[in-house]
């Protein structure tokens, strides 16, 4: 009897503090689930529009809390600027450069804890999941610099009254779809992206994070992916594929793998472009400490180094491009380039590793394509900005390149480019070490229409100042052994015939086979003063001036060039006499021949008539 009244006593005591205040709950989660929803949404209406001075309206068609799961769920989520507010501060000079509209067709708050919010003021949250999020954002250059009076008090110091902390552990957004407007140049660039995630790990505001400045908007860490990503430059002469990125801002490392230039086909392109042709190909690249908002906002690319590794460079020279002498092409320097880059740079070091470089030319008197490489690239650029605050610190942009000319001879290199000087002034010097003369052929046969038969270079130094206007500066070329043959276009068979005559007059009477010409004695050296014309872009330019101080040195100075061109044409004046009394010679023999043919007719006919008689 005692047993059966303590299991009754139990079962009462369970259905009173127990089963009766979980159906109390179920109850008051049932008709909350079910009234809560107009009190959410007027709430998320206010607090956008308050935080966003008016600037953002949001929306949503529907709303579920399940208290018990800890879970809540919005659909169909829209984010709107309101754009009669928009114009209004942009008159007021307060509008944002980065204009943000936004669609999602479900957001999950998972994990959420009400007993901590209500008893120990935490905000606590597992995770938010965005399902499909469409973003569109349009920039526009409105300020450089923050406009509006901010509240300088910090998120915790704002939020300190009513909560202690707020923490979300993770928010991902998966599938997104972004596009990208940006109106602050001459046309609307649009940038579309598909098979983009974000993550977010571990938003936190409270009073120990309330200064952390690791942490960017609160969070540990914001981690960006996209994959498979394609577009076309304005003009469609352009694509740009990248495989896969990744940007993160606990790292503030922005990773990229497989990222290419493709241009045109030949023929479509210069059909439609007067500009040169340019493809890349880089297998990685890495930004490291990149200020990720401060480009967002300003468009103001800073990062102390970028990585460049494995990769290639094709510049196709246009045959289609008309020379204008009145046209500077002084803007094809680099650091000219940098200057008119529309984003303000500043990168510390950049390091190159494992570069190709390949510079094709069609010559349009050999028909033919002739090709210079510059293979197994590396070495490190400083100091690449064209921030006028960096400048005033320092205008010098260095670089110092290891490379191996045609895959063979090592070539080392340094530029100094003077980025602020109004002639873009520059220095380069070098070191070519030694290499067989014959492997550059597949060069100079098709672009000169020459030969190297034999000869070894031994060094070529060079150290040259130069500028907008002037190329001057020294050339030392020691060599052994040199001897070329020289060709002529024979358009008939779409071949190259060689110039017996003309490559024997230059291996004997032009070129000097050997610098020393013998041991012991000194090198000959050229000093290079080199006019540069308006119209030579920056590569042609450099080994024009390279190719001044070269002819000296191999024997094809000025006199040398000069007698050169006398026994050339003599030559031709003698081959061109000797075609004409040929010409004469065979005129003279086919008029004896014709009288001779007359006078045996007219003997014929004489010898037939006294038959006749």
């Amino acid at each position: 009897m005692e047993l059966k009244f303590l299991k009754r006593r139990w079962q009462k005591i369970v259905f009173k503090f127990v089963l009766i205040p979980v159906v109390i709950i179920f109850l008051l989660a049932l008709v909350i689930n079910q009234y809560w929803s107009p009190i959410l949404a007027n709430k998320v209406h206010d607090v956008v529009l308050n935080s966003s001075d008016g600037l953002y309206k949001v929306d949503f068609s529907d709303a579920e809390l399940h208290v018990l799961e800890g879970k809540i769920t919005l659909y169909n989520i829209t984010l709107k600027p309101d754009t009669d507010v928009y114009n209004q501060k942009k008159k007021q000079h307060l509008a944002p450069n980065n204009l943000v509209e936004l669609r999602v067709k479900k957001l999950m708050l998972l994990n959420v804890h009400p007993l901590g919010l209500y008893f120990r003021h935490k905000l606590n949250i597992g995770k938010i999941i965005l399902n499909e999020p469409e973003v569109n954002i349009s920039y526009q250059l409105n300020h450089t610099k923050d406009t509006v009076v901010k509240d300088h008090r910090t998120a915790w110091q704002k939020i300190s009254k009513s909560l202690r902390s707020i923490h979300v552990g993770q928010i991902l957004l998966n599938d997104v779809k972004f596009k990208y407007q940006d109106y602050s140049g001459n046309k609307v660039a649009i940038s579309e992206l598909k098979e983009m995630n974000l993550n977010a790990t571990d938003l936190l505001i409270d009073s120990a994070t309330q200064t952390d400045r690791s942490r960017l908007l609160y969070c540990k860490d914001i981690v960006t992916e996209l994959n498979n990503y394609t577009g076309k430059t304005p003009s469609g002469l352009y694509t740009y594929k990248i495989k896969y990125l990744k940007l993160s801002t606990l790292t503030s490392k922005l990773y990229i793998e497989g990222m290419h230039l493709e241009p045109a086909k030949t023929g479509v392109f210069f059909n439609k472009s007067q500009h040169d042709r340019f493809g890349l190909n880089i297998d990685t690249l890495q930004l490291n400490h990149f200020d990720f908002l401060t480009y967002h906002k300003y468009r103001r690319l800073t990062a102390t180094s970028l990585e460049l590794n494995r990769g290639v460079l094709r510049v196709f020279s246009n045959p289609n491009g008309k020379k204008d002498p009145a046209v500077d092409k002084v803007n094809t320097f680099p650091h000219m380039m940098i200057r008119k880059v529309g984003t303000d740079l500043r990168i510390d070091t950049v390091r190159l590793r494992n570069f190709d470089i390949e510079y094709s030319e069609l010559n349009k008197k050999s028909n033919k394509i002739g090709t210079i490489t510059f293979n197994n690239t590396r070495g490190h650029f400083y100091n690449l900005t064209n921030d006028d605050e960096a400048l005033a610190k320092n205008n010098i942009t260095k670089v110092q390149l290891t490379t191996y000319f045609m895959n063979h001879g090592r070539l080392d290199v340094q530029f100094n480019f003077n980025v602020t000087d109004k002639n873009a002034a520059f220095t380069y010097k070098g070191t070519l070490g030694k290499m067989d003369l014959e492997v550059i052929n597949p060069a100079t046969m098709p672009l000169a229409m020459v030969k190297a038969t034999s000869g070894t270079v031994k060094e070529l130094n060079f150290d040259i100042q130069a500028n907008s206007q002037v190329f001057k500066g020294k050339v030392n070329f020691l060599y052994n052994d040199l001897k070329v043959n020289i060709f002529k276009a024979d358009t008939a068979n779409d071949r190259l015939k060689k110039r017996s005559i003309i490559s024997i007059l230059a291996n004997l009477f032009v070129i000097k086979h050997n610098n020393p010409d013998n041991p012991g004695e000194a090198a000959r050296s050229a000093n290079v003063v080199y006019p540069r014309p308006k119209d030579s872009p920056f590569f042609k330019t450099m080994w024009k001036a390279l190719l001044e101080g070269i002819k000296p040195c191999v024997g094809f100075d000025d006199k040398k060039q000069k007698e050169t061109k006398d026994r050339i044409e003599e030559h031709q004046k003698n081959k061109k006499d000797r075609l004409n009394k040929k010409a004469e010679r065979k005129k003279r023999k086919a008029a004896r021949k014709k009288e001779k043919e007359l006078k045996d007719a007219k003997t014929k006919q004489q010898a037939s008539t006294a038959t006749t008689v």
